[in-house]
C-alpha cells in the first residue's frame, strides 16, 4: 500500500514538472526607467560694461553689432553697456574698483598704464581663464597685455604709428632710413610730430637700447645719439619737426607736405582728403636693423571684485574674435591684433603689419620715467639746444635718478 502511494505521488510531481515547462513562458517584468531629467536652467548674468569710445562713432557702432549679435546667442547674458568720457574713465575706474567693487565688470582701453593698474590690484589677472585661448594673436598683442609674466587683458587691437604718403607726390615710399633722407635733400616736403613717441621706432633702426635687464637706462651706450642726428640730418635737410600736432595733420592733409609720421587712429581723417592718393608703409628701416615704433594694444579689463570673472572674459573672448575683430577693422578702421584676421582695407592692413612688428609698449613702473628726460632730449636737441650726445647723456641720467638706478 505504501509503495503504491508513494508511486503515484512521484507520477503526479513529475507531471506537474512537465506540464510547467510546457506551459506559457512567464511575462518579463520591464526595468525600471529612471524619470526624465529636469531641462537644464542656464543661470542668468548681467554684465556691466565700460568704453570710451566716441559717441556715434565707428568704433561705438562696431562694439554696438557685436553685443548685440552675444545677446542674441546667449540670451541668458544682459550687457549693459555705459560709454564713459575718455578723460574721464581712467579715474572713475581706479576710484571705483579701489573702493571694493563699484567699477563695472570690465572696460576697454589702451594698454598706456597696465603696469600701474597691475601694481595698484586694479586689475584681474586671467592666466587660467585665458589659457589656450590666445593662440590666434600675435606676440605683439599677448606682450602688450602681459606685466611680469601674467596676462591682465584680452587683446584686441593693436596701433602704432608709420609712414603716411602721398601717392600723387611720392611714387615710392622710402624702404630706408637713406631712401627718406634723399627724398628730403630733392625736396620732398616731411613733417614729423616733435615728440619722443612718435619718434620711437627710429632708435632701434639705429641699434638704439633703452634699458637693460634691470630697468637701466643704457641709450647713451649706443643708437640713441645716431639716431637723434639722423633727425637732426633730417631738419637740416628740409624736414620740418612740428610740435603742434594737430598742425602737422592739418598740413598733410592740405598737401603741403608729402609725408608724416603717425598713428591709425587719425586714418579716416586722412582719407576724407586724400582718398585714393592716400598711402601708409612702414618706418624706414635703418642701418641697424628694422624701424620698432612703440606698439600700443586695446584690451578688455576685469574687475578683480567681480562676481562674473568668467562671463566678463568670455565675452570679452566673443567681442575680439575673429569676427569681431573683422567688423572692428571694416566698420572703424582698427588694425586687429589677431593673425586671422585680415582687414578689407589695405591701409588697415598696412597699420596692423606695422604694429604687429613694432615694440610693446613697456609696462615697467622704470619705463614711466622715460617719457618726460627723453621728450623734453629730443625737442633740445632738435631745436639746437643741446647735441645728440650731450642730450641723450642727460635724458638717461635724469631717468636713472628717477629710478634710483
Amino acid at each position: 500500500m505504501k509503495k503504491n502511494l508513494f508511486t503515484l505521488l512521484s507520477v503526479l510531481v513529475l507531471t506537474s514538472l512537465v506540464l510547467a515547462a510546457c506551459g506559457p513562458a512567464a511575462t518579463a517584468v520591464p526595468p525600471t526607467q529612471p524619470p526624465a531629467a529636469a531641462p537644464t536652467q542656464v543661470p542668468k548674468v548681467e554684465l556691466s560694461v565700460w568704453h570710451s569710445y566716441h559717441t556715434g562713432g565707428s568704433e561705438e557702432q562696431a562694439l554696438t553689432q557685436i553685443v548685440a549679435a552675444y545677446t542674441k546667442a546667449n540670451p541668458n547674458v544682459t550687457v549693459n553697456v555705459q560709454n564713459i568720457p575718455f578723460d574721464q574713465i581712467f579715474n572713475k575706474w581706479k576710484t571705483d574698483a579701489a573702493s571694493g567693487g563699484a567699477a563695472a565688470d570690465m572696460f576697454t582701453a589702451p594698454n598706456d598704464d597696465l603696469g600701474n593698474w597691475v601694481r595698484a590690484g586694479l586689475v584681474l589677472p586671467l592666466d587660467d581663464l585665458l589659457k589656450g585661448k590666445l593662440d590666434k594673436v600675435s606676440k605683439a598683442g599677448v606682450d602688450g597685455m602681459t606685466v611680469d609674466g601674467k596676462i591682465y587683458g584680452v587683446p584686441g587691437i593693436i596701433k602704432a604709428v608709420a609712414l603716411y604718403y602721398n601717392k600723387s607726390t611720392v611714387a615710392n615710399p622710402p624702404k630706408t632710413t637713406d631712401d627718406l633722407l634723399a627724398l628730403v635733400k630733392s625736396g620732398k616736403k616731411l613733417v614729423l610730430n616733435e615728440s619722443a613717441y612718435h619718434n620711437y621706432g627710429f632708435f632701434p633702426a639705429f641699434g638704439g637700447k633703452l634699458m637693460d635687464d634691470t630697468g637701466k637706462c643704457i641709450a647713451d651706450q649706443g643708437g640713441y645719439v645716431e639716431a637723434m642726428q639722423y633727425l637732426v640730418d633730417l631738419k637740416a635737410a628740409g624736414a620740418t619737426l612740428e610740435s603742434d600736432g594737430g598742425k602737422a595733420d592739418s598740413g598733410f592733409r592740405q598737401g603741403q607736405y608729402d609725408m608724416i609720421v603717425n598713428g591709425p587712429w587719425v586714418l579716416g581723417d586722412y582719407k576724407k582728403d586724400l582718398g585714393d592718393k592716400l598711402g601708409v608703409v612702414p618706418m624706414p628701416t635703418g642701418p641697424k636693423g628694422p624701424a620698432m615704433p612703440l606698439s600700443g594694444i586695446d584690451g578688455w579689463y576685469i574687475n578683480p571684485n567681480t562676481n562674473n570673472a568668467k562671463a566678463a572674459v568670455d565675452l570679452a573672448l566673443y567681442i575680439f574674435s575673429a569676427d569681431g575683430l573683422k567688423t572692428y577693422a571694416d566698420v572703424a578702421g582698427d588694425p586687429p591684433a589677431r593673425t586671422d584676421v585680415t582687414a578689407a582695407d589695405p591701409l588697415v592692413k598696412a597699420f596692423a603689419d606695422a604694429a604687429a612688428a613694432g615694440f610693446p609698449r613697456p609696462q615697467s613702473a622704470e619705463f614711466g620715467n622715460w617719457w618726460t628726460p627723453f621728450g623734453d632730449m629730443l625737442t633740445k636737441v632738435v631745436e639746437g639746444k643741446a647735441t645728440p650726445a650731450d642730450g641723450v647723456k642727460q635724458a638717461c641720467a635724469d631717468m636713472n635718478k628717477a629710478n634710483k638706478k
